[in-house]
């Protein structure tokens, strides 16, 4: 064996706890697709640009609540509103049983099965049950990463340089991206690679309340039936995510921070 297999822990499952949390990642990776970094960043400078305004007002409610509110309790209300009220999105798990059975996997990601074996009914399926836990994970890193874009905006946007480029004749916004944007990425990097720790611990809860088969559920599952070695595998693989973060978040240091690129 090799990779996460050589490591001689083995579960219930009688395989490599490791491996088989490796092969349950897939739905982890379905809910972290659409993350909250790419409406974060600009909801933050946004408010920062307009502090003090309704639109700073709304970030920084979306912000705390986000980042205070227990996602699990988020999860159940989310159901309990969009899928037992209103009937907007599907309920717990990857896909209603009736097409479970009927779909042959190919890569493990039900979106992508269902549009290759041309099952569109299905495709809507499986797309109406990840809307809900993919939004809350989304929204549980938007939240962090709008409200700490907002604070690095506002202490860059108070210093000199950024007047001095006002006044050499660069527009606002111009002294906004260019200018004070650019200087905030080293500790926006460090943020987005947090928030995507914060998101592997919260899919623990959120996969649990949508009976999600990933990591997280796997970990559960293995911590009620007292099995100890998947746990175990469970807990190396994450460490091993956490690591692999920080070394990348470490590399694109380099890129963004000129000082650091001769270092």
């Amino acid at each position: 064996m090799d990779g996460v297999a050589a490591i001689e822990i083995y579960g219930l499952t009688g395989e490599p706890g490791a491996l088989v949390a490796a092969k349950e990642h897939h739905g982890v990776g379905d809910l972290l697709a659409g993350g909250g970094a790419g409406l974060g960043v600009p909801l933050g400078v946004w408010a920062a640009v307009r502090r003090g305004k309704w639109v700073d007002q709304v970030v920084r409610v979306i912000g705390l609540v986000g980042y205070s509110v227990p996602i699990f309790w988020l999860g159940l209300m989310g159901l309990v509103l969009f899928y037992a009220k209103l009937d907007w999105v599907g309920g717990p798990g990857r896909i209603d049983v009736v097409y479970e059975f009927t779909l042959v996997p190919v890569t493990g990601f039900l979106l992508l099965d269902t549009a290759m074996a041309g099952e569109w009914d299905a495709f809507g399926n499986a797309l109406s049950h990840l809307i809900l836990p993919a939004s809350l994970l989304g929204y549980f890193s938007l939240a962090y990463i709008s409200r700490m874009t907002r604070s690095f905006m506002l202490e860059q946007l108070s210093q000199e340089y950024v007047t001095a480029a006002r006044i050499k004749g660069r527009s606002f916004w111009g002294a906004v991206w260019l200018h004070a944007f650019p200087n905030i990425m080293v500790p926006l990097i460090t943020v987005i690679g947090l928030s995507y720790a914060s998101l592997l611990e919260g899919a623990v809860l959120t996969e649990t309340v949508f009976a999600w088969p990933g990591l997280g559920l796997y970990i559960t599952r293995a911590l009620f039936n007292s099995d100890m070695n998947a746990v175990l595998g469970g807990t190396v693989l994450v460490g091993a995510v956490f690591i692999g973060v920080n070394l990348f978040c470490d590399l694109l240091y380099k890129i963004f921070d000129p000082r650091l690129r001769n270092a």
